[in-house]
């Protein structure tokens, strides 16, 4: 693969110090794989065209809104430059939890009982549709950022007033009593899913990116059947929002072994804590392989999309 590999990091969102990390992680892999990689730190309003050259291929390690969401997939489409990930619509949609969940209910996927809350909400009205304990969150934000786990009916305002504060839709989500799993996706194969394990009330933001007792069981456990049922599931919900590339999918499994989609990532972390690479390790990629093949994959994707615009 010649040319250079622009890796475009940090952007404006709530999740923009964990970008610098994926950045910076994915720079080093592909460099280490002998590819001509440079990392820029994207800021809001930035000229993007101004960063490119020709041949240049765009490797986004941007997470959350502006760089997740369909925006920079948008300019990277208008200037004909290939980019790693989901296009436009499935960056979009991915990114939102509320039509995410919309999407997978139409297409008859599990996903838990929902409610959208606005200002004014009956709480009591909520609860009794969702029961207790539910999650609050923003739809539009990842890393866990804005979300709350409500026990009492009396701290459900707090923690609306909290997801709220992103600019976003919030949404009341039925809690799934079980464990934790992520499914990572490359090209079309899921790899090996990964169990969490955590003291905190869920798997949050310092779950996810600071504590120390956190635990990934990869390995997950799982019959092999089990597995290959949450695995197609992974690559069924992410189809259904127009994901392509690689991505990860998170899921609950309930005490009676039914599997839950909570959410759809379709610009992973990429982080010494992250997912996908644990995943891909399992698999037997180091982090230059992993990085190298969604590279690869982004090429092909492009080449695929030229010849249909064609």
């Amino acid at each position: 693969m010649s040319g250079r590999v622009l890796v475009l990091m940090g952007g404006w969102s709530a999740e923009r110090p964990i970008s610098l990390r994926s950045g910076a992680a994915v720079t080093a892999a592909l460099q280490r794989a002998g590819i001509d990689a440079y990392a820029t730190d994207l800021h809001q309003g930035e000229d993007l065209l101004g960063l490119v050259r020709a041949g240049d291929r765009c490797f986004i390690a941007l997470h959350g809104r502006g760089g997740e969401d369909g925006v920079v997939q948008g300019m990277l489409e208008a200037l004909q430059i290939p980019y790693t990930g989901s296009g436009v619509l499935g960056s979009a949609l991915g990114m939102d939890k509320l039509r995410s969940k919309m999407l997978w209910q139409g297409a008859g996927l599990p996903t838990p009982a929902w409610q959208r809350l606005e200002a004014g909400f009956d709480p009591r009205a909520v609860v009794n549709a969702l029961g207790l304990p539910l999650m609050v969150k923003p739809a539009e934000e990842g890393s866990s950022i804005g979300m709350s786990r409500v026990e009492r009916i009396e701290d459900l305002p707090l923690a609306y007033a909290n997801a709220a504060e992103c600019a976003s839709d919030v949404l009341a989500e039925r809690w799934i009593q079980g464990e934790e799993y992520t499914v990572a996706i490359l090209g079309d194969t899921a790899l090996p899913a990964i169990r969490l394990q955590t003291p905190h009330a869920f798997y949050d933001y310092d779950a996810k990116y600071s504590a120390s007792d956190t635990q990934y069981h990869c390995p997950c456990g799982l019959s092999i059947e089990d597995e290959k049922q949450m695995a197609d599931l992974a690559l069924r919900a992410f189809a259904e929002l127009g994901g392509r590339g690689w991505g990860r999918m998170d899921f609950m499994r309930d005490a009676q072994g039914a599997f839950w989609l909570l959410e759809a990532n379709t610009a992973p972390g990429m982080t010494d804590h992250s997912l996908v690479p644990m995943a891909a390790k399992a698999a037997g990629l180091s982090m230059s392989d992993l990085c190298a093949q969604i590279l690869e994959r982004a090429m092909l994707d492009h080449i695929i999309v030229s010849e249909d615009v064609a």
